[in-house]
């Protein structure tokens, strides 16, 4: 157990996200007069690169390694993206602290800021989440979604490629033509400045894009909004904010966890960090999800917002098609918030819920699978 003048040793994952996320903890400790290490592990989710997040198996396939360091005493505690948490967690292990939560709205990211609605029939859009695609067949039938996984950075890469190779092609191509036609006073450049200099002020993002050979062309990408913030990319691209009560998030996201093992160092951890709001808003998520039992196999989106005495609670589950939604919204009780909350769950599977996600379920060929969270493609 860290005490006065010791050190405390976060794990995480060593992804550039994961990294710039577990910063954010470890700087928040320091300033409340906690010395704190990050502590690099591989999980075996980081060891599987070319395999779905869907298709991974329990969904702890990026949490497990890390608890279990600080279950055997190696490490002092955790810090994960609260969505990718399995909501059956070990018996000794809890969630000492929640963060104040980052925006938990997807966002659509296309190469020219158009908006969902904007999208021409039948463009591809990328994303490796079922609910994402769900909601968007929900929304737009007509477009094809397409898997896409990687980093943040990989993932805005491929999306960025074909424009920027095409764009790099036809200033070439012009260039060369004007080199060839130095004598012909009519012919004029069509673009205000050379190959060169059009490539020397790219951001490096844009400059590992013209590189990339993907084998897929996307018009559009749908990510987390926290998670492209929190890369630093969101100035690089052209983004649309997916409304949450119509696009509805997938439960935690957006949202922080630091786990630790049940004692005095967890609670110390709570009383420096945790925020109160964003605790009681991912408690209802991902009760509403462990009652529901839909873990990684069934597209669901639970987003909660605590506003004075109660939690107004969204709900969506569907089919993994897109072509049939159960979706509702409700206020909660703040003071039985978790009641409140396994409440509304019964009522959703009366309603029809868990046909859907038995169908999905079945779908997935997975009858065994637990009531923990997928992890979708932020990272």
């Amino acid at each position: 157990m860290t005490t006065a003048g010791d050190t405390l040793v976060l794990a995480t994952r060593g992804s550039d996200l994961a990294l710039r996320q577990a910063a954010t903890v470890r700087d928040s400790l320091a300033s409340r007069r906690l010395t704190v290490e990050l502590a690099e592990v591989e999980t075996t989710g980081d060891q599987l690169t070319d395999e779905l997040i869907h298709r991974l198996g329990k969904t702890g396939a990026f949490v497990h390694s890390l608890d279990e360091k600080v279950l055997d005493g190696d490490l002092d505690a955790a810090v994960h993206s609260m969505k990718d948490m399995p909501t059956e967690r070990p018996a000794d292990l809890v969630v000492a602290a929640v963060p104040e939560r980052a925006g938990a709205e997807d966002v659509l990211v296309t190469p020219d800021g158009d908006t969902l609605d904007e999208l021409p029939e039948g463009s591809v859009v990328g994303t490796s989440s079922l609910r994402r695609k769900a909601q968007l067949l929900a929304e737009r039938p007509d477009l094809t979604v397409e898997p896409l996984r990687g980093n943040v950075d990989t993932r805005v890469e491929k999306l960025l490629a074909p424009t920027l190779q095409a764009d790099h092609q036809a200033r070439h191509e012009a260039e060369q033509e004007r080199k060839a036609n130095v004598d012909d006073e009519d012919d004029e450049f069509p673009y205000d400045e050379d190959v060169e200099t059009w490539f020397d002020g790219l951001a490096e993002l844009e400059r590992r894009a013209l590189e990339r050979d993907p084998d897929v062309e996307y018009d559009a990408i749908v990510l987390a909004k926290a998670g492209l913030d929190r890369a630093g990319l969101s100035h690089h691209v052209d983004t649309v904010e997916l409304d949450p009560e119509r696009f509805v998030p997938a439960p935690g996201q957006g949202a922080l966890a630091v786990t630790a093992v049940d004692g005095d160092l967890a609670g110390e951890i709570r009383d420096r960090l945790d925020d109160t709001q964003t605790r009681v808003e991912t408690t209802v998520e991902r009760t509403v999800l462990a009652e529901l039992g839909g873990g990684c196999v069934a597209p669901i989106g639970v987003y909660a917002r605590l506003s004075g005495g109660v939690v107004r609670v969204v709900v969506r589950v569907l089919s993994q098609d897109g072509t049939e939604t159960i979706q509702v919204s409700r206020e909660l009780p703040v003071e039985r918030h978790i009641d409140a909350a396994r409440d509304l769950a019964a009522e959703l599977a009366d309603r029809g819920a868990a046909d859907l996600i038995e169908a999905a379920r079945r779908d997935a060929g997975d009858a065994d699978d637990d009531a923990s969270t997928a992890r979708e493609d932020d990272e």
